[in-house]
């Protein structure tokens, strides 16, 4: 048996949260990259210059990659082998979100209740997904969320007999939707199974899936590639203002299901799609 005390979670997560507002990861960069390769519009080009410059500032003067600096969406695989001393884990990782966004001055965007909205003033309490894992290991993963690509998100209670090009259909709605609102080039996390919050669950841990990974699927992959070429023929473009890169990536994640539903959901995430990993 280990023992972590959550003081170290908390540091962590401040750490985190200041990171991921401020720092592309490297496989966001590689898809950047390529993109501004990739681009064929004029215009489009002139929009992934200036998001590159953007992102340039951002890092070297530490001025957050968006205003929006995110919901805090946390993800924490903890090894069945860990004990933890100190205190209550979920307050552990509340009290890192609100010193990375108090101490690192981002923006806070939480309000108390969905109806009344009264700010809560440090972006807490984070959205926080746990699971119990093999092991001695804590494994987070940070990912502040906009609303702006959020709000365009999508879940399709499809049936069974839709099959997977009632899957392609739903994934094209949702960009197609999703429009200039999602700041594009966007990446678009895909769930397929499951219930109607597994499957969104899947979504969004879909785009913290290091883009430099395959699905170990056959079938996903190969829908991954063609949903991304034909993402990229909608003609949405940087900014939304037309061109060929619509998407910089799209993940997708599966889950088994009940034999009468085929729930898809679609959570899409803007250009810099922010997000953090360390393990413990």
């Amino acid at each position: 048996m280990r023992e972590v005390n959550v003081s170290i979670i908390t540091d962590n997560i401040k750490e985190m949260c200041i990171e991921a507002n401020h720092f592309l990861t490297d496989d966001m960069k590689n898809v950047f990259e390529n993109a501004v390769k990739k681009e064929e519009s004029a215009l489009g080009k002139q929009v992934l210059g200036q998001l590159e410059e953007n992102l340039k500032v951002a890092g070297e003067d530490m001025i957050p990659i968006c205003q929006d600096t995110g919901m805090a969406v946390v993800f924490i695989n903890v090894g069945q082998d860990v004990h933890l001393t100190g205190g209550d884990i979920t307050d552990a990782i509340n009290e890192g979100v609100r010193r990375g966004y108090v101490d690192g001055y981002l923006r806070k965007s939480v309000v108390k209740d969905p109806i009344y909205r009264e700010n809560t003033k440090d972006n807490t309490p984070a959205v926080i997904h746990f699971n119990i894992v093999p092991g001695d290991k804590v494994d987070i993963t940070v990912a502040p969320k906009g609303f702006g690509s959020e709000n365009m998100s999508r879940v399709f209670m499809l049936k069974p007999a839709d099959g997977i090009e009632g899957v392609k259909e739903a994934i094209l709605t949702a960009v197609k939707d999703a429009g200039p609102n999602a700041c594009p080039p966007m990446v678009v996390g895909v769930g397929i199974g499951g219930t109607f919050e597994k499957c969104a669950y899947l979504a969004k841990k879909a785009l913290t899936r290091d883009l430099n990974e395959e699905s170990p699927v056959e079938y996903v992959r190969d829908l991954e590639k063609e949903m991304l070429e034909k993402i990229n023929k909608l003609g949405i473009g940087p900014g939304g203002l037309g061109g060929t890169q619509t998407a910089l990536a799209i993940n997708i994640e599966t889950y088994p299901t009940h034999i009468a539903g085929l729930p898809v959901a679609v959570n899409i995430c803007c250009h810099v799609n922010r997000h953090s990993h360390r393990v413990i």
